[in-house]
């Protein structure tokens, strides 16, 4: 690894502690260098506050003054930005900041920004690197980067599975079917999420809670959106969605097509939702190509019984082929990540 690379493996590394945490706004995280010596690092927390960039920019500059900082490098891990938002643009930070040398991974998907850094940057005098370790920095920002140029969220599908491809156990045999290694493993996706939707059976039959728990919680993250699709909107008032203390967290759309909801949640900033049940769901969104992402915990169990992953009455008239990024051993269990096939 040569050392843009290995200091753009810190940027990531910095970018992945906002997963969850930054919608609407894409993780991003930065490093600033000189003469092979790490100045500061930097992370964006929240939409609206400051930049990745411009958080180890004040780093490097407390703890080093500003004769340090000139002629250093930035890393990036996406394109920095050129506009003002809710914070100035960034390109006039690195440009003030006196910076020799600027380096990012992903080019920015918003149209607003995308290619204009480089010319900002080149006439101010600084030299500019672009695509380093660019797959890997795409792919962090692939959520957000469908957000901004289709107006839907980045979707994922979760579930545990018997081997017989059931997601519910035969009658009085218990609500799961995956270990406690695995489902701690899924509460990852829920820290990622910025909603959570489920169908009507899949709240009349188990009443979850749908909410974040473990150690590994960030204190900043906001309690995902519980969504909940129904056809007839018949649901037990008492369900802990309705009367828990995120009860006005919950959301129910009555009969409302899978696209419309997921649209009108990108409206409202929702970057990465997360399905978790049940089959009738699960069905409409794979057949629809409308997953992006999937997560599967297969159980060593053969159960016979019990609702398929897919509703055969919701799904479509074609197979749906996805591509295999990885196989992990979790346990007694087996997690299957998958994407959708380009």
């Amino acid at each position: 690894m040569n050392d843009d690379a290995h200091w753009m493996q810190l940027a990531l590394a910095e970018a992945a502690r906002g997963l969850g945490l930054t919608s609407p706004n894409p993780c991003v995280g930065a490093a600033i260098v000189k003469d092979g010596q790490l100045l500061a690092t930097g992370w964006h927390r929240k939409a609206g506050e400051p930049h990745a960039e411009i958080n180890a920019l004040r780093t490097a500059l407390e703890f080093h003054g500003p004769d340090a900082v000139r002629g250093a490098t930035a890393y990036i891990t996406l394109e920095p930005c050129s506009t003002s938002g809710r914070t100035p643009p960034c390109t006039g930070a690195l440009i003030g900041a006196g910076l020799a040398r600027v380096v990012w991974g992903a080019d920015d998907p918003n149209p607003r920004h995308a290619g204009r850094a480089a010319a900002m940057l080149g006439e101010a005098g600084l030299a500019v690197s672009t695509g380093v370790l660019g797959e890997a920095c795409t792919d962090l920002l692939a959520p957000f980067a469908k957000f901004i140029t289709t107006g839907l969220p980045w979707v994922i599908a979760k579930a545990g599975l018997s081997l017989d491809g059931r997601i519910s156990r035969p009658p009085h045999e218990g609500q799961w079917l995956t270990s406690e290694a695995s489902r701690a493993d899924a509460m990852q996706l829920r820290i990622r999420a910025d909603a959570i939707l489920v169908g009507a059976a899949t709240v009349r039959a188990d009443d979850p809670a749908l909410t974040l728990r473990g150690p590994d919680i960030p204190p900043e993250k906001l309690q995902p959106l519980r969504v909940v699709l129904t056809r007839s909107g018949q649901l037990p008032p008492a369900s802990r969605i309705f009367t828990d203390e995120f009860r006005d967290r919950t959301l129910v759309c009555h009969d409302q097509p899978l696209p419309d909801v997921l649209r009108s949640l990108a409206a409202m900033g929702v970057v990465t939702a997360l399905i978790e049940g049940g089959s009738h769901l699960h069905a409409q969104a794979f057949s629809a190509g409308l997953v992006d992402e999937a997560w599967l915990y297969y159980a060593p169990l053969l159960c016979g019984t019990g609702q398929p992953l897919v509703s055969p009455d919701s799904f479509g008239p074609a197979s749906v082929q996805l591509v295999t990024t990885d196989v992990v051993r979790i346990g007694s269990d087996f997690r299957v990540r998958l994407r959708r096939r380009p």
